[in-house]
């Protein structure tokens, strides 16, 4: 993979730095953010350019305001939390680089931090637009990208800016970059990969690119009923992608010409209804009842899943193994989690974001994964094999 500009190749004192991060943290019905990972992910580049002296402009989305101004997405909360864990004063724009921008930017002193509104309430963002791209450069001499959650977009302050500023990236980027590129071009062996989640169809690419990739896939979650479906298994009412058997099949029979080996569920947690309360029990895979639902991954399949995760050199996780939101059902997703942080440090272990993360972070375990990714559409398109429309905009490093 050809490296990219990273923010420490600039000389970036008393320079005006438009820095793309992502503050798209969730918020309560009071306005308060109930999660501040992805502000504390981008401290380390913040810091370093306030340390560096440079003037720094941040920019971000929050939420789905459609163009317009909606004040319950307001960065505000933001530039608060920011604040705080900085220590330093932070003001907020009242625009997405308009007048109230231009005015603060003026004003602004080395080490400085000006945070501009929502760039979503302005529609050009979501439009890729030039224009736009035009206003942002008019007030910044460099452009970093330290948003890895939002580079899978090709929008207009996450790929237009870069054809009107140099670019490089910030050291968030360049942590995710390096260790799932390293995972995909040159794992140690052996290399495992565990598929959950509810689709196929979401994961289709990411699915046909690890079964040339990986020794060992291991599948949970609702999508691996559509799998045993098309082995020939009857599983009740579970959920089945009928549309995507044959696509199954075809996956499966791919896995066995790489050598790839594909491991399914060989017994589940199965209620009648799907409902958090609903009765359940543990069936074999050739046993579901007409009126089954699998809810979960069973015991005999984490004790699988877990062996191989103990046997791996490289582990990479996306997708739950059951309907973990509902706490009965949950001991799949759990297990695994739990498996990948007892992996020591011999063995580098990646949840490439979403729920997988969710998981992670809600027992705690975040400080035993190597790497816990903050972006889980990015991190799937990355391992996808997929171009990054961000990353790509980003200046190559010629060495």
């Amino acid at each position: 993979m050809q490296k990219k500009l990273m923010i420490t190749d600039y000389n970036i004192k008393g320079q005006r730095v438009l820095l793309r991060v992502d503050f798209n943290v969730p918020l309560n019905s009071k306005g308060v953010i109930t999660n501040d990972k992805k502000i504390r992910e981008s401290l380390q580049t913040i810091q370093y350019m306030m340390q560096e002296g440079a003037k720094i402009i941040i920019c971000s989305h929050l939420g789905r305001p459609e163009g317009k101004v909606v004040p319950e997405f307001s960065l505000k909360p933001c530039a608060e939390r920011l604040a705080k864990l900085l220590k330093t004063p932070v003001l907020l724009s009242t625009d997405v680089g308009g007048v109230d921008t231009h005015k603060l930017v003026r004003g602004m002193k080395d080490g400085d931090i000006v945070m501009m509104e929502n760039l979503r309430f302005d529609p050009g963002e979501e439009q890729n637009s030039e224009e736009l791209a035009k206003k942002f450069a008019s007030f910044a001499d460099l452009y970093c990208n330290d948003a890895f959650g939002s580079m899978h977009r090709a929008h207009t302050s996450t790929s237009k800016i870069t054809e009107f500023l140099p670019s490089c990236i910030g050291f968030l980027v360049q942590r995710e970059i390096e260790v799932m590129g390293s995972a995909l071009e040159n794992p140690r062996r052996p290399f495992v990969v565990i598929v959950g989640g509810s689709k196929i169809k979401d994961k289709i690419t990411l699915l046909n690119n690890m079964m040339s990739h990986a020794d060992t896939v291991l599948i949970g979650g609702a999508m691996s009923y559509t799998f045993l479906k098309a082995q020939g298994y009857d599983v009740g009412k579970s959920i089945v992608e009928d549309d995507k058997i044959d696509f199954a099949r075809l996956l499966l029979e791919k896995a066995e010409k790489c050598g790839t080996e594909v491991l399914l569920p060989v017994d589940h947690v199965v209620a009648d209804e799907f409902n958090f309360a609903a009765e359940s029990r543990v069936v074999r895979t050739e046993k579901f009842e007409k009126d089954d639902i699998g809810m979960d991954i069973g015991p005999k399949t984490i004790k699988m899943f877990e062996r191989e995760i103990f046997h791996a050199r490289t582990v990479f996780w996306n997708g739950p193994m059951g309907v973990f939101e509902f706490q009965r059902f949950s001991d799949g997703t759990n297990a695994i989690a739990e498996a990948m942080a007892s992996c020591g440090k011999n063995v580098t272990t990646i949840i490439g974001g979403g729920d997988s993360a969710s998981a992670v972070e809600r027992l705690g375990l975040q400080e035993r994964i190597t790497h816990v990714s903050t972006g889980g559409g990015a991190s799937l398109k990355f391992m996808e094999g997929t171009t990054l429309p961000g990353l790509a905009a980003i200046s190559d490093k010629h060495e």
